[in-house]
């Protein structure tokens, strides 16, 4: 649709009711889900004790801005809890969260409440969330969110992203096509010669930040960030046709021993060798305490001689994820010119990550974008099971659960060549759950146990009612657009 000219903002997308949303918190998480929802028909309202930020994002984007404790029933009421259809408290502080959900369902009734919680003493405690108590229909850890990424990162040393599907049974994968990939300098249609047994999608090509539809006459260039599609046993077959594999990573080195370092070094210290270097003495003798076989440090990661001294030319991977964007920066470059063989940065300023990645550093993760994805999934209308944000909030990735029938969805039954043409936006694979043969006494099925066939998306491919449909979208203003498309109504014959 076109864009009003001359107010700053993109037109809302008109035929759709707005949603009423306030957002309790206006840091990196808080303005990154403003900037995800404001365009899209919400009536979004911004709550901090900070009257500088609030003035900030004001400037930003077309939403409305309230000072005040976010747990207060004053601010809440002020921010129209009295109608509000959702509300998303992503404060600092859990406990402030937690206390805005309880009295927003109390006070105001309000339908969906949704709560940033990092302390694991309330995560492993799910009850503490149930109506007669906080109150929350859904939590995010941010930390952890950011966490499992880097785990999958690890795992795939050659991707610059790794996202799963319908329960793990797909998989896409950024990867930068390399100078001498079978598939580099070749259309794309020949990925068949070279891998026939296996089905997959390249979903979309970015050239110089430029995105390339992808076609069968396509030729992809050394240097493009390709984002491949296929059943997750077979994704490494695909990422051999654009890239010569890494060897597998055994050394990893870890700066910062915060939030994310901690939860890191433990999720992986049983599997690889792995150094934790943190400044702060007090807080490297309680990580020393709590890792098992994680080596803690106590150090300057910018300090050159710790780095020679730790053998960081030995590591395969260094990973900066201090609270310092520019310390950040600052140790994984200069790990990289010590020898390091790959570098990733924790960076929380998208400037700073689109300016870094793809040089010396391999990747920069924007902790917000990286974690949004959770948390969209249950702000998006219809019933969107999973979200990833790709290049830091440029493009999205959604899985869509197709439901109704061939009268009530514009897409039921219908080949994909016959479905309204979206231009920027690609169906990358189905995921359809077979039939179970199970008695009727035992009716749930373990996710584990289910059978799952992956279709990936031909022009004659029929979607079904119940398919989980894997859409790729290059700019997130596309997205209203598919949503519409996949929702069940009852004007389509």
């Amino acid at each position: 649709l076109p864009q009003a000219e001359g107010a700053g903002h993109p037109a809302r997308p008109q035929g759709r009711r707005t949603v009423k949303i306030i957002i309790l918190g206006a840091g990196q998480v808080g303005t990154s889900v403003a900037e995800s929802l404001v365009s899209e028909a919400n009536d979004i309202t911004v709550v901090d004790t900070d009257p500088a930020r609030l003035a900030l994002l004001q400037e930003r984007f077309d939403l409305r801005t309230v000072t005040g404790n976010a747990a207060s029933p004053s601010t809440l009421r002020q921010a129209g809890a009295d109608d509000a259809d959702m509300l998303i408290a992503v404060t600092q502080s859990d406990q402030t969260n937690l206390c805005a959900c309880k009295t927003a369902h109390a006070l105001f009734n309000l339908p969906t409440r949704i709560a940033r919680v990092r302390s694991t003493d309330y995560v492993e405690h799910p009850g503490l969330f149930s109506p007669e108590n906080f109150a929350v229909d859904f939590s995010i850890c941010p930390e952890q969110i950011v966490t499992d990424y880097i785990v999958k990162l690890i795992e795939v040393p050659e991707a610059l992203q790794v996202l799963e599907f319908a329960e793990g049974q797909v998989s896409l994968v950024a990867v930068r096509a390399f100078e001498g990939g079978p598939l580099v300098g070749h259309p794309l249609k020949d990925i068949r010669k070279h891998i026939p047994q296996v089905d997959a999608r390249i979903a979309a090509i970015f050239r110089r930040d430029t995105p390339v539809t992808p076609e069968g006459d396509t030729v992809v260039e050394a240097g493009d960030e390709v984002f491949c599609l296929a059943a997750t046993k077979d994704i490494r077959k695909v990422m051999r046709e654009l890239r010569r594999m890494d060897k597998p990573v055994k050394r990893i080195m870890i700066a910062g021993g915060g939030n994310i370092g901690y939860r890191l070094a433990r999720a992986i210290e049983n599997d690889y060798q792995v150094k934790v270097i943190d400044h702060n003495k007090h807080h490297a003798e309680w990580l020393a305490e709590h890792v098992q076989r994680a080596l803690v440090l106590q150090g300057d990661a910018t300090d050159e001689k710790l780095l020679e001294d730790e053998n960081i030319d030995q590591m395969d991977l260094f990973i900066a994820l201090t609270n310092d964007d520019e310390n950040n920066i600052m140790s994984a470059l200069l790990a990289k010119r010590l020898g390091a063989r790959r570098v990733v940065a924790l960076i929380n300023r998208r400037a700073y990550a689109e300016l870094v990645q793809g040089g010396q550093i391999d990747i920069a993760i924007s902790p917000a974008q990286t974690s949004i994805g959770t948390l969209l999934a249950h702000v998006r209308r219809g019933d969107v099971a999973a979200v990833h944000s790709l290049r830091r909030g440029a493009a999205e990735a959604l899985e869509l659960v197709v439901h109704g029938d061939e009268k009530s969805s514009q897409v039921i039954g219908r080949r994909i060549e016959q479905l309204p043409v979206i231009k920027g936006a690609t169906i990358g694979a189905i995921v359809r759950q077979l039939p179970q043969k199970d008695t009727p006494v035992f009716t749930e099925v373990l996710a584990e146990e289910r059978q799952y066939k992956v279709i990936m998306a031909h022009h004659d491919t029929v979607i079904r009612a119940g398919d989980h449909v894997i859409v790729f979208v290059v700019s997130k203003r596309l997205v209203p657009k598919v949503e519409k498309l996949f929702q069940v109504g009852f004007n389509f014959v």
